[in-house]
């Protein structure tokens, strides 16, 4: 009997309900200065951090198709989804909505986490997806930027009350090129693959596949999946009349959200969790709570 159960699990399992595709929260918004840091989202007179981030997630979450700039060099936006997007062998997992076109990519790094500590927030270990000039020796990995208000002006965000603000992560090398020699005519080329806002959304090199999550020492994280995701602006640059180039975020895409994971091919030391079933279903026992098998938190 037990046998039949755990077939009928399987499959109950298997043609779940398909989960939201698309971001259902922005845990955290902090750009650092640009030009678009006060207008997109825009600011108003009185407005905190907390306001700014529930603009920054009315305008992105859903498929709602607004826009979230991130500012300059080290700028970040953190949002999650409704369930884990599931990191599935050969294919890509992740889609982050930019407007970048030909001759316009102003890349963010895409970090990853997954709700390991099973408290549903964005507090477990970061990872980044290492994407084309991961690898490229030009690359900063050990990169910080300190910016002040006195050297900010308008472009530093209003509602942040610190007088100076930093950041701490990757920086890439410059991809703008001065065509006209003279500052009328910047070409900010696109990197292979592996970043937001890169390449137009509709390319195939725009999408992400988790499997390139690394950890801090470069080694390959072999995640299951994600709960939430960080973009931040990857360059440091200035391009002339273009300003600084800094990374847009107009949304995010589960590639496959009916996708579950399957439980016998997790190494045990990726999820150290015990297979439980009742009443025909199966669920996952992990650090004494209970998940379903999209890696959500239940009550049973």
């Amino acid at each position: 009997m037990q046998r039949y159960l755990f077939i009928a699990a399987f499959f109950a399992v298997a043609f779940a309900r398909a989960q939201s595709p698309y971001i259902s929260r922005v845990w955290e918004y902090c750009p650092a200065p640009g030009q678009f840091v006060n207008s997109t989202p825009e600011y108003e007179q009185g407005d905190d951090a907390n306001d700014m981030r529930m603009k920054a997630e009315e305008a992105i979450v859903d498929n709602n198709r607004g826009m979230i700039s991130l500012g300059g060099w080290g700028g970040f936006v953190v949002f999650g989804f409704d369930h884990m997007i599931v990191n599935v062998p050969n294919m890509n997992d992740l889609l982050v909505l930019g407007n970048a076109f030909e001759g316009a990519a102003e890349p963010g790094i895409v970090m990853v986490s997954c709700d390991a500590n099973g408290n549903g927030k964005p507090d477990d270990e970061w990872y980044e997806l290492a994407g084309s000039e991961y690898s490229n020796p030009q690359t900063i990995h050990d990169y910080s930027v300190t910016y002040k208000r006195t050297e900010e002006g308008n472009n530093y965000p209003k509602w942040i009350e610190e007088d100076s603000i930093s950041f701490a992560g990757s920086r890439l090398l410059d991809n703008y090129e001065d065509l006209s020699g003279e500052g009328t005519y910047y070409v900010l080329y696109a990197y292979p693959w592996g970043y937001a806002d890169n390449l137009p959304n509709t390319d195939e090199g725009a999408q992400l596949n988790i499997q390139w999550a690394v950890k801090a020492d470069g080694t390959p994280a072999n995640l299951p999946g994600v709960h939430f995701v960080k973009v931040y602006t990857a360059l440091h640059q200035q391009c002339g009349w273009l300003g600084e180039t800094s990374t847009e975020i107009m949304g995010a895409e589960d590639l496959h959200p009916n996708a579950t994971q399957d439980l016998n091919q997790v190494p045990s030391d990726q999820v150290p969790c015990t297979k439980v079933l009742r009443n025909g279903q199966l669920y996952l026992k992990y650090k004494g709570k209970i998940y379903n098998v999209q890696g959500k938190r239940i009550e049973i």
